[in-house]
C-alpha cells in the first residue's frame, strides 16, 4: 500500500499471488524443457526472424539461450540454468525441472497454511543430506585415487594413466551416456571413442589443469555424419600452393616458423634511385640473393636429417608468414611440402601435436626445433572450391593436441554433433577431475529420495520435516520425466523403481526400451558428480530465493511518455 501511495502506476502482486506467478514461471519453463530429457527425448525446432535462421536441438542450454523469455522468475530460472552449463557443462534441463518441481511441492504446503520460512529451512537440511550422501555412491575411477603416503612419490612422475583397458571402457560409458542424450544411436559409438581418445591426448595428469582448447573442432560440409572421426594430430583448414609439391608425405620431419620467405616493404618509405638497366638488374638480384641465401638453409637442414637412418623420412615446412613463388619452386625441387600464411592458432596447436618448436629466425635452425608427424596429406574434398584445401597432420607419437573432424550434410547436422562433441568433452574432464563417476538413469534421484525418507526423515524433528519430504519428492521429477518421454506408466514405472530401491541394497536405475529397474553400472551409465552436486545446490538456492518473495512489484516509470524516454534513465526504452 505503502509503494501505491508513492508511485500510483505500481503494479504489486502480494503473498500468495506471488508464490502463484513463480510457481506457473517455473512449472511452464519445465513443462517446455521436460519432453527433451534424457535419450528419449524430443527435439525443438527453433525459427529466427527468417526462414534460414533455423536450429534443430534438444540441448537445454541452447533452447533456454534462443528463446525469448518475458517472465521475469522465468529469465531468472533461465539464467540459474545456463550458470550451471557454464560451470560443469551439463545438468541444464535437469536444473530446471528440479526447481519446477521443488516449487510445486512448496505451493501445496504453502496453501496448507505453512510459512516458506519452515520450507527453506527443511529443503536446505535435505540438499546437505544428498550432498553427503553423493559422496558415498560416487564410485571412484580405476587407478586415479592416489594413497596420501604416495602422494609425494607421484609428484615427479606422470600419475595415474587414463589409457588402461578398464578406464578406457569407463570414459567411453560416461562419453557414451551424455552424448546419446544429445546424438543418433548409431552414431553415438564412433563420437564417444573419438571424444575419449581425445581428452586422453590432452591429459597431463591429475595435477595439472585440462585445457579443451587443444582439441580443435574443425567442421566440414561433406559427406555424412557417420564420417567423422578422431584426428591425433592437425587439420589445417589450407593446402600447398604449388602444382609440383607432394601432396602426401610419410614420416615427417616438420619445421614450424615464423620467418619472412618473400619480399617485405619497408616500415617507412623509401626509395631506391638507379641510373642503368644493369644498376636495377642488380638491385633485384641482390634481393632475390637474400630471399635464396634464405631457403637454401632451410634446404640444407633437410638434408641434413633426412639423410643416413633417416633416409626414408620427408620434410614439411608450415610457415605463418608468405613464401613467394619463386621459394615455393625451390622447396618443390627438393620434395618439400610447404604451408605459408598459417592462423596462429594452427601454430600453436601444431607445436601441441609435433613436439617441434616455433622457429622465428633462420639462426635457430637445428634438428631439435624439427616435429614429427607420421603423415601429411593434402586432400581437396569432392564438391569444394579449387581453393579449399585441407592439410592433414596424423599419427603425431608426441601429440599433446587433436582435432575432432565433424562431418555433415547440413548445417542443422554439423551444429548439432557439434554441441554434442563439446557436452562430451567436459563430461570425461569432469569425470577425470571428480575422479569419480556416479549412476545414471535416475539412479542418484532415487537413491537420494531412499535415503532422505529412511535416513534424514527419520533424524529431524519438528515442522522441518515436511520440508525434507517435500525435496525428496521432488527428486523423482527426473525419473518419471525419463519414463515420459520413453513411452512408459509413469505410476507403474515409479512404484517398481522405489519397490526395488527399498528392498535391494544395490543403486537401481530406469530401462527406458523396457521401463523396469536395472543397474547404471552393468549397463555402463554413469554421469557426473559435480554436475548432480551443482544442480542440487543451485535449484535449491533459487527455490529458497523465490519461496521467500512476498511481492512481485513493477514500480515502473512511464515508459510511453510523449516526450519519448529520458536519456538520463539507464532504463528507459526498457520493456
Amino acid at each position: 500500500m505503502a509503494l501505491q501511495e508513492l508511485s500510483p502506476n505500481a503494479e504489486i502482486v502480494h503473498s500468495q499471488q506471488a508464490l502463484a506467478v513463480n510457481c506457473a514461471a517455473a512449472s511452464g519453463l519445465s513443462q517446455v524443457l521436460a519432453s527433451n530429457l534424457g535419450p528419449k527425448g524430443t527435439l525443438k525446432l527453433l525459427v529466427g526472424g527468417t526462414l534460414t535462421q533455423l536450429k534443430l536441438t534438444k540441448d537445454g542450454l541452447t533452447l533456454l539461450k534462443e528463446m525469448q523469455i518475458q517472465h521475469p522468475t522465468a529469465a531468472l530460472i533461465a539464467r540459474t540454468a545456463t550458470a550451471q552449463d557454464e560451470v560443469t557443462g551439463d545438468g541444464t534441463t535437469s536444473t530446471v525441472l528440479v526447481v519446477g518441481a521443488l516449487l510445486e511441492q512448496a505451493q501445496r504446503q504453502v496453501a496448507e497454511g505453512l510459512h516458506p520460512r519452515v520450507l527453506t529451512k527443511g529443503y536446505d537440511l535435505a540438499r546437505d543430506a544428498c550432498l553427503e550422501y553423493l559422496k558415498q555412491i560416487a564410485r571412484p575411477l580405476p587407478g586415479m585415487m592416489v594413497p596420501e603416503d604416495k602422494k609425494e612419490d607421484d609428484d615427479d612422475g606422470d600419475g595415474p594413466s587414463v589409457r588402461t583397458l578398464e578406464m578406457t571402457n569407463l570414459l567411453t560409458q560416461v562419453a557414451t551416456t551424455t552424448l546419446g542424450t544429445k546424438l543418433d544411436p548409431a552414431l553415438v559409438p564412433t563420437m564417444a571413442s573419438a571424444v575419449v581418445q581425445a581428452i586422453q591426448t590432452i591429459w597431463t595428469g591429475p595435477r595439472e589443469p585440462m585445457d579443451l582448447t587443444r582439441v580443435e573442432i574443425m567442421t566440414l560440409q561433406q559427406q555424412q555424419a557417420k564420417d567423422s572421426r578422431f584426428v591425433q594430430g592437425l587439420v589445417l583448414d589450407h593446402g600447398n600452393r604449388h602444382p609440383d609439391m607432394p601432396t602426401s608425405l610419410k614420416d615427417v620431419f616438420i619445421l614450424i616458423c615464423n620467418v619472412s620467405l618473400e619480399y617485405e616493404q619497408t616500415e617507412t618509405q623509401a626509395n631506391f634511385t638507379y641510373q642503368t638497366a644493369e644498376q636495377r638488374e642488380k638491385l633485384v638480384e641482390s634481393e632475390r640473393t637474400w630471399l635464396d641465401e634464405r631457403c637454401r638453409q632451410i634446404v640444407k637442414l633437410k638434408r641434413d636429417v633426412c639423410s643416413g637412418d633417416n633416409a626414408h623420412k620427408q620434410f614439411c615446412i608450415v610457415n605463418q608468414k608468405g613464401v613467394d613463388p619463386l621459394s615455393l619452386d625451390m622447396f618443390a625441387k627438393e620434395g618439400i611440402l610447404c604451408l605459408r600464411r598459417a592462423k596462429r592458432r594452427n601454430m600453436d596447436r601444431l607445436v601441441l601435436a609435433t613436439g617441434g618448436q616455433i622457429v622465428l629466425s633462420l639462426e635457430d635452425l637445428a634438428p631439435e626445433v624439427l616435429g614429427e608427424a607420421g603423415s601429411v596429406r593434402v586432400v581437396s574434398f569432392e564438391g569444394a572450391d579449387d581453393d579449399a584445401k585441407y592439410t592433414f597432420v596424423e599419427d603425431c607419437p608426441k601429440a599433446q593436441s587433436c582435432t575432432m573432424l565433424l562431418h555433415g550434410p547440413n548445417k542443422l547436422t554439423i551444429h548439432q554433433i557439434e554441441d554434442a562433441v563439446k557436452d562430451g568433452l567436459r563430461t570425461v574432464k569432469n569425470a577425470l577431475e571428480d575422479q569419480s563417476v556416479v549412476p545414471g538413469a535416475g539412479a542418484v534421484e532415487l537413491a537420494l529420495h531412499q535415503h532422505l525418507m529412511t535416513t534424514t526423515l527419520k533424524a529431524a524433528k519438528g515442522k522441518h520435516k515436511v520440508g525434507i519430504q517435500a525435496f525428496a519428492n521432488a527428486l523423482l521429477v527426473i525419473p518419471k520425466t525419463l519414463a515420459a518421454n520413453a513411452g512408459q506408466d509413469v505410476q507403474e514405472t515409479l512404484l517398481q523403481l522405489l519397490e526395488e530401491s527399498e528392498e535391494g541394497q544395490n543403486i537401481v536405475g530406469l530401462d527406458l526400451d523396457t521401463g523396469l529397474p536395472m543397474s547404471p553400472s552393468d549397463a555402463g551409465v554413469w554421469d557426473n558428480v559435480r554436475v548432480k552436486r551443482q544442480s542440487l545446490y543451485l535449484a535449491t538456492v533459487l527455490a529458497n530465493q523465490l519461496l521467500l518473495v512476498d511481492e512481485v512489484m513493477r514500480a515502473g516509470k512511464q515508459m510511453g511518455n510523449k516526450g519519448g524516454p529520458n536519456p538520463a534513465d539507464p532504463t528507459a526504452g526498457m520493456e
